[in-house]
């Protein structure tokens, strides 16, 4: 296999649904990366988010690299002016985020757990599927979240995902197919997440819906 050299202006970009402007650019997908997580987040705009807020709880650490613009981090609870050439260094459990200080902000994302063997996250069909969504693609989306399934059959996620897409371009009997699939794989997942979930809301009338997430029907009998 040969190398590549590629800017990071040309990689594809998906803009994340509800994620106050994040633009993801998936650097690890596009190069086939085995051994590490990593990715590129854009900002267009000063205030647009660059990196979403969260902690890595599955104990995989990451660092960050502002590349271009200037970004603002806020790193458990403490924030740092990051110009190009920052490194923001996060083990495990770092409550993190960042929003862009100045426009075309880049931040440079690199991942992975100490001791183990890398395995591409499930999140990363998810962020392509729900993004191609949103920008009427649906057969793209159907694609890329199929794809998640196949290379994770066993993981509820990638069902789940499929049926909140399905819902929201109401096609009932397919979404309640797949969340019936991911319910039988993780039933307390899908019963946590579903009910507050408004991409689900055209089915949240429905027994078969009622029944996967444990919720009591008209008469209160949750059967």
């Amino acid at each position: 296999m040969s190398g590549r050299v590629m800017n990071i202006g040309d990689l594809k970009s998906f803009p994340i649904e509800g994620q106050q402007g994040l633009t993801w650019r998936p650097i690890r997908r596009e190069f086939d990366i085995r051994s590490f997580g990593v990715n590129a987040y854009t900002a267009e705009e000063a205030g647009q988010r660059v990196v979403e807020e969260h902690r890595e709880e599955n104990g995989a650490e990451e660092l960050y690299v502002v590349v271009s613009g200037r970004a603002t981090f806020k790193v458990d609870g403490e924030e740092h002016d990051a110009p190009p050439g920052t490194l923001v260094h996060c083990p495990p459990g770092t409550l993190r985020e960042a929003f862009a200080a100045e426009p075309g902000t880049t931040v440079l994302g690199i991942g992975a757990k100490p001791g183990e063997v890398f395995q591409p996250s499930g999140w990363e069909w998810s962020f392509a599927g729900t993004s191609l969504l949103a920008q009427g693609d649906e057969e793209g989306a159907r694609r890329e979240l199929q794809a998640g399934v196949e290379t994770y059959p066993d993981a509820w996620q990638g069902h789940y995902n499929l049926a909140c897409v399905e819902a929201r371009l109401g096609n009932k009997d397919e979404a309640l197919a797949h969340l019936e699939r991911a319910a039988g794989l993780d039933q307390e997942a899908v019963a946590k997440w579903a009910g507050e979930d408004s991409d689900l809301e055209s089915l949240k009338g429905d027994p078969r819906f009622l029944a996967l997430t444990g919720q009591p029907d008209a008469d209160g009998t949750g059967s």
